[in-house]
């Protein structure tokens, strides 16, 4: 019997999940350098020390990426046992459900050190949570995202699909980029004099919201209704080196991993970039970001014609292009012959187009590249495909995080900023990267 088609009810339900997700893996992304490695005007106190080990790396690049080396292991063992389940509910959802509430409480104490000032404690009880966090929201994404494919039928289905699921992604952004802002009213109305309490208890409300909304296509969506997935039988080895035979995902994969890593050190360096290199309050952070992802919403239609009239290859290769022209520009924040306020809205408001096309178009590309491969081997691996994916994605992310960490170690505060400046140069560098491996990739279009 057919799956019944998802109706947009459903699809905003599935949307939800991405809401929830994003927040959380965004907070860690936007709040964890700042937090911890505050600079030197942002009324906080620093956390762990910038200890470098081997004469080159710092204590927050390293923890940032000891969290994901073990998301390395427990991706494509998550995946693999997504891909093989029996359960009577279906092969994702039962995995989600369950993921929720690790993913929330680590998210949460993250951001509560063990000791209020510098110390290596906090060095290693940041290690714990972050692993445990990277664990638990693995186990809700990966599932989560090989749903995609298998709730979406055509291709046009896929891009709608991921469409609104990066409206999600989107708003996560929004609401993690925020924290400073919803902080600002924490102080104001708990009367809390302390700003590391404040920020505190805002990304733990954050959190308990993200939860409960990832909640949402749990309950919400019927799995064995909606998806006809048949359960692979390939052990996890030979699931996961076939996925890397696949000559188009590699080359997207490799694009995916420096678009994300760029990504991370946008995201990073945000808050830094706002006041350090252009003197502005850190609650324009938030302003900014919002600013950026609503306005990328204007183009969401537009991207959606232009995939069906051109395909989807030549916006992504136009989106990596105009992405690095911004990065340059991040090493002149300060130094243009504009006011601080017009350079930094010039370059958000630049950076809409590429952020919603590098939103949309990945996932419902991989979802093809997974569609075709299930139809050329007979056996069903989307869980795998994405699962490698956002092995990547993460990577990136934290090596974003680590390359940002880094680069303060050559200035982060005021009057002492090349490090900041340096991250512009580093993310035109991945952007470049990103282009080249993606012109290698072979679209196949559909008549």
């Amino acid at each position: 019997m057919p799956a019944a088609k998802l109706p947009l009810s459903k699809q905003l339900a599935y949307a939800c999940g991405m809401i929830g997700w994003s927040i959380m893996t965004n907070i860690i992304i936007v709040m964890l350098p700042y937090f911890y490695l505050p600079p030197s005007n942002a009324g906080l106190i620093p956390l762990v020390p910038q200890l470098l080990v081997f004469g080159v790396f710092n204590i927050m690049s390293l923890i940032a990426a000891s969290g994901r080396f073990v998301d390395a292991i427990f991706d494509p063992f998550i995946a693999s046992l997504s891909d093989k389940s029996g359960n009577a509910k279906g092969r994702r959802i039962p995995f989600m459900k369950w993921a929720i509430v690790p993913a929330v409480v680590f998210c949460s104490l993250t951001f509560y050190p063990l000791v209020k000032g510098e110390s290596i404690h906090n060095a290693m009880w940041l290690t714990f949570t972050l692993i445990c966090f990277f664990m638990g929201a693995t186990a809700y994404i990966i599932p989560y995202n090989a749903l995609l494919p298998e709730l979406a039928r055509t291709g046009a289905e896929k891009v709608k699909l991921s469409s609104l699921q990066q409206v999600g992604f989107v708003l996560g952004i929004i609401l993690s980029a925020l924290v400073n802002n919803f902080a600002d009213l924490v102080q104001h109305i708990m009367h809390t004099p302390n700003r590391d309490t404040a920020v505190q208890y805002t990304i733990f409300g954050l959190c308990v919201f993200a939860g409960l909304v990832m909640l949402v296509p749990v309950f919400a969506i019927d799995e064995k209704k909606y998806s006809n997935s048949i359960p692979s039988h390939l052990p996890l080895l030979p699931a996961l080196r076939r996925t890397f035979r696949n000559r188009n995902f590699k080359y997207y994969l490799i694009s995916d991993f420096s678009y994300y890593m760029a990504l991370s050190i946008i995201s990073s360096g945000l808050l830094f970039f706002v006041t350090v290199l252009l003197r502005l309050p850190e609650s324009m952070g938030g302003v900014l970001m919002g600013s950026m992802v609503l306005f990328s919403l204007v183009f969401y239609p537009l991207i959606n014609y232009l995939s069906k009239k051109i395909g989807k290859k030549p916006i992504m290769l136009f989106s990596f292009g105009l992405l690095s022209l911004i990065f340059v520009a991040i090493f002149f924040l300060g130094k243009l012959p504009l006011s601080p306020t017009a350079q930094v809205y010039i370059l958000v408001l630049s950076t809409s187009f590429p952020l919603a096309s590098l939103g949309i178009l990945p996932n419902a590309i991989l979802a093809e590249i997974a569609e075709n491969d299930a139809k050329r081997t007979g056996e069903n691996s989307e869980g795998m495909f994405f699962a490698v994916k956002y092995l990547f994605v993460k990577l990136g992310q934290t090596l974003g995080i680590a390359l940002f960490a880094f680069l303060t170690v050559y200035g982060k505060d005021p009057g002492h900023d090349y490090g900041l400046r340096l991250n512009g140069i580093c993310g035109c560098v991945l952007c470049i990267l990103a282009m080249i491996f993606f012109s290698r990739f072979r679209e196949r279009r559909v008549k």
